[in-house]
């Protein structure tokens, strides 16, 4: 006790006396703290959630997978050495997923098949339905009927019940029980339809499979026990792929499962991480106010400091101590209530998410909120305490009525400069996504300042208007331009936090529009899949007869992976995140002796329509750009197990948003002469349907096409609805973080200003004032900055939702008139609200004691 008591003694003078100011408590820090405690807590809840997702991803990747390595490939099986090599690491088995039609007479379903081995499957977890029993009991065939397994939501579709039997494909098949837990369900990926499990030998005489069927075939190895490490894997991997170079196999291991699922949560949280960091920017102006709000209640004692012999260096060190303490205290709180998240999550609604969640405390993540905390505390302390060394003691009084508007010394500005070089250099050395942050960092960077400019221009807007012969509206505009207004404080706390909800409105209404409205008035009403070669001639002349009027687009397509492009393995190429999926899995590809519709040449010519010389291939332009390509570069593509090469003799220009058919590349017709393949065609009405025309036409081709998978794109436009608005919900939650920083800081500004307002309400008052024209001066007041604020965040934020629709998300920009006023809506009333309800406090002080002390 006696070591600890003497040890403040030997700190050096100004950390000794900062502690000493903290031990008189936080009084009127409360709106700091919870700037910082409130982004912190958003930045390292959401990364210690992601990183619990991506490690329960990792952790669970062996059940998520259902194997330890999964061979892949599209439209036809491996070749049997290629099987028995596999084998030869372990236990294999085989699986096969496509779309396919569930009918019966009363109508007909699309379902996400998936045929397994009976005996091996599932080879890693477990498989519950109900009711219970082995896989091989449950998918057995029984009177020449194969058993099949369904979710509960075909059973509602098809208003059947588990004995039923239905038609999948050309047979008969009987529903022996429901689905109740598939455990290899992730790492397939979202589905139109509910799933159906059936056994390979069920599925074989099913006629679904086809040359050329979209049909994906796995083989599901389980290593032996003596090869169970990570490193078995990858030695397994390495080994297939040096033996079997053009197998043209896509493989996942149990490190990596589900990638794209462990990449769409690692770029979720990248968003809702720029959400906190936007939260906690917004957060720092109210760190700013608070410390201005600290610089007007200790000027007594600055100035009695500095009259007793104190330097400005001295004074500076006192209150940074105390302000550091304060930030460290802030983003201590946000760790804690950051690192809990996770574990309230999988409490509260963890059987909810699908994704297993490795709840943990994760030391990387919490180090990074906290470096983002203290560095943005650090960023907005720096320039306002700087400001305070130079200022003699006289001016130190004076100081709210008459600011001078100078710079820091020129170490301060160099702190401050650095500060913010941390905090920059921070967001991208951990972004998942680099370029990202750096457009975050600049956008926030603007932000900030055109709201200073837009401050500024309201004020000298204000000081130049002529001068109005009613006193509280000439009042109000005063105190828009007078010293030491509320405008800069206010414009700021409420523009970022004003401007991203203005983002996500107009982007979630874009969006919205073209999924309900603009997409279906172009879109096609039928997808139809994997029309045989040998069926094309009647398919054409079905739909003529049952369509008539209706346009029917068909194209040939097979599927194909990407090895080589420009002479660099896929590997090798280093893309922008939004055209990076085109290098991972298999892609479509056709061929055509004409440009496709929603399509035409920007660059190169097309291919002759009797064209028979070497391969040549058509590409997307803008992917051709993202991955570096130019005409005449070679394009390797793995097709059936075979790697085809050809030269880009063109770029394309494509109408991504129709849904009309569109490939990134198109080869010229003599590349894949011989080879197996099915057709993908649409059909578009001139005018739109019924939906009991649209059922009709449904069912008549699915029996008279069993094999032709039929995807009505209503249906599948009110799944991506759906979706989108559980994405947007998500979205808007997060963001109301940063509404709550605004609020906080708005609440900040004005108790910054408390003093001033104090000061004006006597003299006026003195002077005859009543409290009814004092409020009426200060609602005006606050409503034009409202209102001031409320525009710039309408039209900044429709800028950066018009660049992030048209050039990111490349669909049109729609405006949306109810957000715009809700927003206008929103910080009117907040800034009257929290306006008024300050100054109702300062029309209540006695005027005695604040004359006295003037």
């Amino acid at each position: 006790m006696t070591s600890f008591v003497a040890r403040p003694s030997r700190l050096p003078t100004p950390i000794r006396l900062g502690l000493r100011e903290l031990r008189g408590g936080v009084r009127g820090f409360g709106i700091f703290l919870a700037c910082i405690a409130l982004g912190v807590t958003a930045i390292a809840g959401v990364g210690s959630f992601s990183r619990g997702l991506v490690e329960g991803l990792h952790r669970e990747g062996r059940a998520i997978l259902g194997a330890d390595v999964s061979f892949q490939v599209m439209h036809q099986e491996l070749p049997p050495a290629i099987v028995a090599a596999i084998a030869r690491n372990g236990t294999l088995a085989t699986m096969a997923t496509t779309r396919a039609m569930a009918r019966t007479d009363g109508g007909s379903a699309l379902v996400e098949l998936k045929a397994v081995d009976p005996v091996l499957y599932p080879l890693i977890g477990s498989l519950e339905s109900e009711p219970s029993g082995s896989t091989a009991d449950l998918l057995a065939e029984t009177g020449g009927r194969p058993g099949v397994l369904v979710e509960p939501a075909l059973l509602a579709r098809l208003n059947l019940k588990a004995g039923d039997q239905f038609i999948l494909g050309d047979l008969p098949v009987t529903i022996r029980g429901v689905i109740r837990q598939e455990p290899d369900r992730l790492a397939g990926g979202v589905g139109f339809g509910p799933r159906l499990m059936i056994s390979l030998d069920g599925f074989r005489k099913t006629g679904l499979i086809q040359p050329g069927s979209l049909i994906r075939w796995l083989y599901q190895l389980r290593l032996d026990g003596r090869l169970a490490g990570d490193s078995d894997v990858r030695r397994v991997v390495a080994d297939m792929r040096e033996r079997f170079p053009e197998a043209g196999f896509e493989v996942r291991t149990r490190m990596n499962a589900s990638p794209q699922l462990a990449n769409q949560v690692q770029r979720f949280s990248q968003f809702l991480t720029l959400v906190g960091l936007t939260a906690l920017l917004v957060g720092g102006v109210g760190v700013a106010n608070a410390v201005a709000s600290l610089i007007d209640r200790k000027r007594n004692d600055f100035a009695t400091l500095k009259a007793l012999g104190a330097t400005g260096g001295l004074v500076f060190s006192i209150t940074l101590t105390q302000i550091g303490g304060l930030a460290l205290i802030g983003t201590l709180i946000g760790l804690v209530l950051g690192a809990a998240l996770p574990y309230a999550i999988v409490s509260l609604a963890g059987t909810l998410i699908p994704i297993p969640i490795a709840a943990d405390i994760y030391p990387g993540e919490l180090l990074v909120a906290a470096g983002y905390g203290l560095l943005v505390a650090l960023a907005f302390t720096l320039w306002p305490l700087g400001r305070a060394h130079d200022v003699p003691v006289a001016a130190l009084f004076r100081d709210t009525v008459d600011s001078d508007g100078r710079l820091p010394r020129k170490r301060y500005v160099a702190m401050t400069v650095a500060a913010l070089g941390g905090l920059v250099a921070l967001a991208v050395a951990v972004a998942f996504n680099p370029r990202l942050a750096l457009m975050f960092i600049a956008g926030a960077a603007g932000a900030f300042v055109i709201l200073r400019l837009v401050a500024h221009g309201l004020m000298a807007l204000a000081r130049r208007l002529p001068r109005p012969r009613h006193t509280g509206l000439r009042l109000a505009l005063g105190n828009l331009h007078r010293p030491g207004a509320l405008t800069p404080a206010v414009v700021l706390s409420l523009g970022l936090g004003l401007t991203l909800l203005a983002v996500i409105a107009l982007v979630d209404s874009s969006f919205r529009r073209q999924i309900e409205t603009a997409l279906p008035e172009r879109a096609p009403s039928f997808f139809f899949v994997d029309i045989a070669n040998s069926e094309v001639p009647r398919f054409d002349a079905f739909i003529a007869e049952h369509a008539p009027g209706a346009v029917l687009d068909r194209v040939p397509m097979l599927r194909g992976r990407f090895v080589r492009l420009g002479g660099r393995p896929v590997e090798e190429i280093r893309a922008r995140d939004e055209i990076r999926w085109a290098l991972s899995g298999d892609r479509g590809i056709t061929y055509s002796t004409d440009v496709p519709k929603n399509s035409h040449v920007v660059e190169g010519a097309w291919w002759p329509a009797d064209y028979a010389g070497p391969p040549l291939v058509s590409f997307d332009e803008r992917m051709g750009a993202g991955f570096g390509l130019k005409l005449g570069d070679e394009v390797v593509v793995n097709v059936l197990g075979r790697n085809m090469t050809a030269r880009i003799a063109n770029f394309r220009r494509i109408q991504w948003d129709n849904l009309g058919i569109n490939f990134i590349v198109v080869f010229s017709p003599n590349t894949f002469r011989g080879a197996p393949h099915s057709h993908l065609a649409t059909l578009t009405y001139p005018r739109q349907q019924s939906t009991a025309a649209e059922i009709q036409l449904l069912q008549a081709v699915a029996g008279a096409f069993p094999a032709v998978t039929t995807v009505r794109v209503k249906d599948a436009l009110e799944a991506v609805g759906e979706l989108a608005t559980q994405i947007g919900t998500a979205i808007r939650g997060a963001s109301v973080v940063t509404l709550i920083a605004s609020i906080l800081v708005l609440a900040g500004a004005l108790a910054a200003g408390h003093r001033a307002r104090v000061y004006d309400a006597v003299i006026l008052k003195t002077l005859g004032a009543s409290r009814a024209m004092l409020i009426g001066t200060y609602a005006i007041e606050y409503a034009v900055l409202g209102l001031v604020t409320a525009l710039f965040g309408i039209v900044a934020g429709s800028l950066a939702a018009y660049l992030i629709t048209t050039e990111v998300m490349t669909i049109p920009f729609t405006f949306s008139a109810t957000a715009a006023i809700g927003i206008v809506g929103l910080a009117v009333i907040l800034t009257v609200g929290f306006g008024l309800f300050g100054t109702w406090r300062a029309l209540g002080e006695k005027p005695a004691p604040v004359l006295r002390n003037m």
